[in-house]
């Protein structure tokens, strides 16, 4: 993977901004989040198992029948042209209200848009530019460390998530860790590794400093070590490795997110790299992936510090993961959207 750096100082600035903006003493007030009500979920009605998790996540999460949105995709392809997602795009939207601020794809595959990962093509728009040199500069998202409830509303961009449909029981138990979350504030750690890859460590620079957020039981490591092994409290687990080793041993607390910087863990189905399926397979409930060889840049991936500070306030697991990644065209989010541990009931 080529090296991109932030420059350091400019780096440390950042790191050090967003990391004042989350006193450890702080009583926290949850601010407004994604709502049931405001979530479209479309399903594929040429996959079953499609059509079945749908259904459970209708039902488990209480969406609205207006906002269920069926279309075909026969196949199961991991990518799909420009044309066919303009006219998938097109299909989605003419079926939704406008206050529908995000949308839940429940299917594993299509991921990718050419280069561009579905989510993000989606949500922002088809970027071909990107894919003439994917380890250019992306384009930036006004939803990035934004404020707003309302995506949608505010800035003209609806958030959207894959619901991976590979098992519908391991998908059912995703949809049940993301509805369980925040039924009670358990202690919890967010870890943050810088490894021995180094190429993949471009966002140490904004992981959080070690301490605790004690209004959220929720204590912050950071570590030099290429594996997490045997800790069962996990909240946050962000990383850079191609392969991370010893998930088996894990244990992800209901609205887990955890994700590793490397090019191509997005490639839901592919075999070069992880993918960020093994994330949700070992519990987590949210993940995030690049589609397509981005290069190193910061900018591609989560930001810890940005991802944390609108966790720890209460936003949905789609809100935090959108407003953490500054260039998120060829990222692709995975999961379970509306888990919010540290939510308002």
């Amino acid at each position: 993977m080529p090296k991109h750096f932030l420059s350091a100082c400019a780096g440390l600035l950042l790191a050090l901004m967003l990391s004042c903006s989350l006193p450890a003493r702080a009583q926290f007030t949850s601010v407004p989040r994604l709502q049931p009500e405001q979530l479209a979920i479309v399903i594929n009605d040429a996959e079953p198992n499609s059509v079945r998790i749908g259904a459970y996540y209708r039902q488990r999460r209480g969406i609205p029948a207006a906002n269920v949105v069926h279309v075909r995709i026969p196949g199961k392809p991991h990518a799909i042209s420009e044309s066919r997602f303009q006219a998938l795009k097109e299909e989605i939207d003419g079926q939704l209200k406008p206050e529908v601020q995000a949308v839940l794809m429940v299917w594993t595959a299509p991921y990718k848009v050419e280069c561009n990962a579905i989510t993000g093509a989606y949500s922002l728009g088809f970027d071909r530019d990107q894919c003439a040199k994917t380890c250019a500069a992306g384009r930036p998202s006004p939803y990035f460390n934004a404020t707003t409830p309302r995506p949608y509303t505010d800035l003209g961009i609806r958030l959207s998530m894959l619901l991976p449909t590979e098992s519908v029981e391991a998908a059912k138990a995703l949809i049940d860790r993301g509805a369980g979350a925040g039924f009670q504030v358990v202690p919890a750690t967010a870890y943050f590794l810088q490894t021995s890859e180094k190429a993949r460590n471009s966002r140490a620079a904004f992981f959080p400093p070690p301490g605790r957020i004690a209004a959220r039981k929720l204590a912050t490591k950071t570590m030099q070590a290429d594996v997490l092994e045997g800790v069962k409290d996990i909240m946050i687990y962000e990383t850079g490795m191609a392969q991370v080793a010893k998930l088996e041993t894990l244990g992800f607390l209901p609205g887990a997110l955890a994700d590793h910087l490397t090019s191509l863990g997005g490639d839901l189905l592919g075999d070069a790299q992880m993918s960020s399926l093994r994330w949700l397979e070992a519990g987590a409930t949210a993940s995030y992936g690049t589609v397509s060889e981005p290069c190193n840049y910061w900018q591609k991936f989560p930001n810890p510090s940005v991802l944390l500070k609108h966790y720890v306030q209460g936003n949905s697991a789609i809100e935090a993961y959108w407003k953490s990644v500054a260039w998120p065209t060829q990222g692709v989010f995975i999961g379970e959207p509306l888990a919010a541990p540290y939510g308002r009931r």
